[in-house]
C-alpha cells in the first residue's frame, strides 16, 4: 500500500477534536478529520471493553487519515444525529454503514460505494411468515430502528402492518425474541448475528427483500472537498486489497454463510 503501517499508527488520534497545534518546534500539526459513526454495529462500528472505537469502519477511517497524512478523531454519534451533525459542520465525514439513498443525497454528499447490502428479516419463531410480503397485512407487527432504511421500507412496503419504532437494534431484537413482533428488518449481518444469539426464539430470512439491495458510502457535507479524496482512497484501498484484508479479519466465518445462502458479500462491489 501507498502508506505503511508505521504511518497509520503515527497519525491515529481518538478523542475530542481540537484546534490545530504545534507538533514540533516550527512544524504545524495537520488538522484532524472528525469522523462520525454510531458505535453499535459490530463488527463494523463498535467499542472495546475499555471504550475505544474499533471495527471495520474505524479501520477504514484511520486508513483514510493515513492516506491524507492527517490525524483522525472518531466521534460516537447517535444514528439519527449523524446527518444533522454533518450539516452543521460538527463532523467532517460519516463512515457508519450508511446506505446511499436519494432522500439522504438531497441533504448530504456521498462517496462512491465501498460496500453493499440488502435488507433481510429476523423472524420470531412464533410467527409463520415466509416472505416480506407476508408482513403487509393487518395483525402483523414489525419492529424497525428509527431513521434507518429498514424503517423507510416498512413504511413504503408494509404499511398495513403495525410498525413499532425503536432507537436501538437491541430493542428491536428483543421484541422479536419475546414474540411481541413478527419480524425485524435490518441488514443481513445484523440479522444473522442476532439469530445466532437467539437461535431458540428466532429464525432468519437472509434473502434480500425486493428493492432493498443498496450500496454504502461515506457521507459528507454538501460541497466538501474531502469527497474527492475519499473516492480516490476507496479505489486505491480496494486495489491494494484493503477491503479483502478487513473481510478476512472480521468476517471470515460469516462470508461462508452468506455464500451458502447466495447472499452477495459486503465488499463485492462492482461499481
Amino acid at each position: 500500500m501507498k502508506h505503511t503501517l508505521a504511518v497509520v499508527l503515527a497519525i491515529v488520534m481518538v478523542g475530542t477534536a481540537g484546534a490545530v497545534g504545534v507538533q514540533e518546534e516550527g512544524t504545524v500539526e495537520p488538522e484532524p478529520i472528525v469522523v462520525g459513526m454510531e458505535l453499535q454495529y459490530p463488527p463494523f462500528e463498535m467499542s472495546t471493553p475499555e471504550g475505544e472505537p474499533t471495527g471495520i469502519s474505524v479501520e477504514i477511517a484511520y486508513a483514510f487519515g493515513a492516506y491524507l497524512g492527517r490525524p483522525v478523531v472518531i466521534r460516537n454519534t447517535e444514528w439519527t444525529g449523524l446527518i444533522p451533525a454533518l450539516r452543521t459542520g460538527a463532523l467532517d465525514v460519516v463512515i457508519s454503514s450508511m446506505t446511499i439513498t436519494e432522500e439522504r443525497a438531497e441533504q448530504i454528499d456521498f462517496s462512491i460505494p465501498y460496500a453493499q447490502s440488502g435488507l433481510t428479516l429476523l423472524v420470531s419463531s412464533e410467527s409463520d411468515i415466509k416472505t416480506g410480503a407476508d408482513l403487509n397485512q393487518p395483525g402483523r407487527v414489525l419492529a424497525v430502528k428509527s431513521g434507518t432504511t429498514g424503517a423507510l421500507v416498512a413504511q413504503d412496503q408494509m404499511a398495513r402492518a403495525e410498525i413499532h419504532y425503536f432507537d436501538t437494534v437491541a430493542a428491536c431484537v428483543l421484541e422479536v425474541a419475546q414474540g411481541k413482533a413478527d419480524a425485524f428488518i435490518y441488514d443481513a449481518l445484523t440479522v444473522y448475528e442476532n439469530w445466532r444469539n437467539n437461535s431458540t426464539t428466532t429464525r432468519v430470512i437472509l434473502e434480500a427483500l425486493p428493492g432493498t439491495f443498496g450500496y454504502w458510502g461515506a457521507a459528507f457535507p454538501k460541497g466538501s472537498d474531502l469527497r474527492d479524496d475519499m473516492n480516490a482512497f476507496i479505489q486505491e484501498y480496494r486495489a491494494d486489497g484493503g477491503f479483502d484484508a478487513l473481510a478476512d479479519e472480521y468476517l471470515g466465518e460469516i462470508k461462508s454463510t452468506f455464500d451458502d445462502y447466495g447472499v452477495p458479500f459486503f465488499f463485492d462491489v462492482d461499481q
